[in-house]
């Protein structure tokens, strides 16, 4: 595929799924201007690097691959953690809407660690395969399959001290 072609396939996916992209960028900014700029961010650095591409069919999970060290570049920058916010999984107003009844289950994600918090975010939030996941995050699949099964663990653990504490 010629590098023409792999920019305008990119570009079709970033439209087609930049709602997704958002929110992932929101589930670690926790704010809608850095989420923003993380997904400008990315989308710079994919057609800067659209010559390293070994596998056009493998876009998607690359350029989620791209959101997530963006992100994570991001955090880094500041150096701390941001304080969970009612509204961390908002989406712009075009975007199609979730709803999350359980705020416990949400806070708990929101406290994960980032290696577990990404893999639940991939899994459950934007319908990642667990082979998916590997690819975007570049780990064994087995590494992946564990690392979901603890972040159940402890997300069972938040979710049941969350609800002992608040009543």
């Amino acid at each position: 595929m010629k590098n023409k072609d792999i920019r305008q396939s990119l570009t079709v996916l970033i439209t087609e799924h930049k709602e997704s992209y958002y929110r992932l960028a929101y589930s670690y900014a926790k704010n809608e201007q850095d989420a923003l700029d993380i997904v400008q961010e990315s989308i710079h650095k994919a057609l800067l690097s659209l010559d390293k591409i070994k596998d056009p069919n493998a876009l998607k999970s690359w350029f989620y691959k791209i959101v997530v060290h963006t992100s994570l570049d991001l955090l880094r920058k500041r150096k701390r953690l941001v304080p969970t916010e009612d509204n961390q999984f908002d989406t712009s107003e075009n975007a199609k809407t979730d709803h999350y009844e359980d705020w416990d289950l949400r806070r708990a994600i929101d406290e994960l660690p980032h290696k577990y918090k990404t893999i639940i975010i991939l899994r459950y939030f934007e319908d990642f395969k667990i082979d998916e996941i590997a690819e975007v995050l570049d780990e064994k699949v087995s590494t992946v399959k564990t690392r979901l099964y603890k972040a159940h663990k402890m997300l069972r653990l938040k979710v049941k001290n969350l609800e002992v504490t608040n009543g």
